[in-house]
């Protein structure tokens, strides 16, 4: 192995800046190259994206890094759903049944900016700004860039080269183009998104509780805001382009709109001042999956984060999952480093699995958000789960709890072992007897937990 290998990396996003920051930590001459211009400079286009969710996968990466304290710094902690239904009224589900378990709302450019600097302390890091990436020669392991700066075209050559840019990677478009083999697919949900604002108050405050998320579920749509540290919450709308009495192509007037919001979220028209012309203004994204393979050609190339797996964001993994990414790959390396061909085999061998998994879960998620979190059934479920953790905090866990709080198992494991819990919990929610209005007291909850470990055991065997 030799420590002065140049590492290349398309991409200083999420993925990119944490994988940079790592391989510099172990002694690689690390070179960055990004697009987009460095938004610790700029602003994050409006409408964006601009708040995610932290929870204990995406910290154990940071932690490995060294700067899970400083990330900590800029979270806001959330407990768990605010759910507003149409009469403005309001129900709490918090995330889990055990003490201090929570998500965290952070800024996607506070983090980015974050990684961006700790990987920039390091004599080792070099990164490159308003430089695009447009082809990767894999036999020859060559990049060829453009600057938008100077316009001009050159070529960068790395013993290894990473693909961290996003769903839209230049390094799977090159797998495309020169590998027949090479297998992609790419899933867009019928509905798009569109974010909006709920400003702070006259004194920088929170208008509603920063402590949960908050969701509107309306089921074929549905709101969601999260809080961010200068008062204000990422407003997102998840709604169809084309379908149902409203959607994207129809609510092209400020009376459409305002007569949207006052039928399905009336109590959002005070809290969104601007409201017609954040509409009218802001772009609406897709939502989308993409599944790839291989993610490795030649023991010269490497796909991770979105650009080998882009998630849709209904599980607040997206990111915590890119994280992981990184996390496993330095477990990897640790095995087998000085060979790239087998650490990049293993190390997609050992992922793959999972990030197919979180991608199914994310979509099983979008459904139950719009759907179910208001559904009876539902709510006598998650009463029933909730006092599981509560009263067994180290016997039970919820598939959310396994997915969001259990970052030691894959999430092909907690996906399993999850959704066997919710068919037998469902069941059981139908059956008088474990109803949530009985006195949940321990003993009755003691039989609850046997009846789900043994009837979830038969349906894992």
């Amino acid at each position: 192995m030799n420590k002065k290998e140049k590492i290349l990396i398309v991409g200083a996003g999420l993925c990119g800046s944490m994988l940079a920051l790592r391989m510099a930590q172990r002694g690689y001459q690390v070179i960055v190259y990004e697009s987009r211009s460095d938004l610790r400079k700029s602003d994050i286009s409006a409408g964006r994206s601009i708040n995610l969710a932290l929870s204990n996968r995406g910290l154990k990466a940071l932690r490995m890094v060294g700067i899970e304290k400083k990330a900590r710094e800029l979270c806001i902690p959330m407990k768990g759903r605010l759910m507003h239904d149409a009469e403005s009224n309001t129900f709490e589900s918090n995330y889990s049944g055990r003490q201090g378990e929570c998500i965290n709302s952070i800024s996607r450019g506070d983090l980015n900016g974050l990684l961006l600097t700790e990987a920039e302390k390091y004599s080792n890091v070099k990164i490159h700004f308003n430089t695009k990436c447009l082809e990767i020669d894999i036999e020859t392991k060559t990049a060829c860039f453009q600057s938008f700066d100077s316009e001009k075209q050159f070529t960068v050559q790395a013993d290894v080269i990473f693909g961290t840019d996003g769903a839209g990677s230049s390094l799977r478009k090159s797998y495309e183009k020169q590998f027949p083999e090479f297998r992609v697919s790419q899933d867009f949900l019928t509905h798009g998104y569109k974010e909006l604002e709920i400003p702070a108050d006259k004194n920088g405050n929170h208008v509603i509780s920063k402590e949960h998320l908050h969701i509107w579920p309306r089921g074929d749509y549905m709101l969601i805001a999260l809080p961010n540290m200068d008062g204000s919450f990422t407003v997102t709308l998840f709604l169809s382009y084309s379908e149902g009495v409203y959607n994207f192509d129809n609510l092209v007037t400020e009376e459409k709109i305002i007569e949207f919001f006052k039928k399905d979220f009336p109590d959002t028209l005070s809290l969104i001042p601007d409201i017609v012309k954040e509409f009218e203004n802001n772009p609406t994204g897709k939502l989308g999956t993409i599944k790839c393979y291989p993610w490795s050609y030649k023991g010269n190339t490497l796909l991770l984060g979105d650009s080998s797996h882009a998630i849709v964001p209904f599980y607040g993994q997206g990111m915590n999952a890119s994280f992981e990414d990184v996390y496993v790959f330095d477990t990897v390396l640790n095995q087998f480093e000085g060979d790239w061909s087998i650490v990049f085999s293993e190390f997609q061998k050992q992922r793959k699995i999972d990030t197919d998994a979180i991608a199914d879960l994310a979509i099983d998620n979008y459904y139950e958000m719009r759907d179910h979190v208001a559904n009876p059934l539902f709510k006598e479920k998650r009463i029933v789960e909730m006092n599981l953790e509560k009263y067994f905090p180290t016997e039970y866990f919820s598939k959310y709890s396994l997915v969001t709080f259990n970052e030691y198992i894959g999430y092909h494991e907690a996906m399993t072992k999850g959704r066997a819990q919710d068919k037998v919990l469902l069941k059981m929610a139908e059956n008088p007897m474990y109803s949530s209005s009985l006195q949940m007291s321990k003993e009755l909850m003691n039989k609850i937990l046997h009846k789900v470990k043994e009837e979830t055991n038969k349906l894992l065997m």
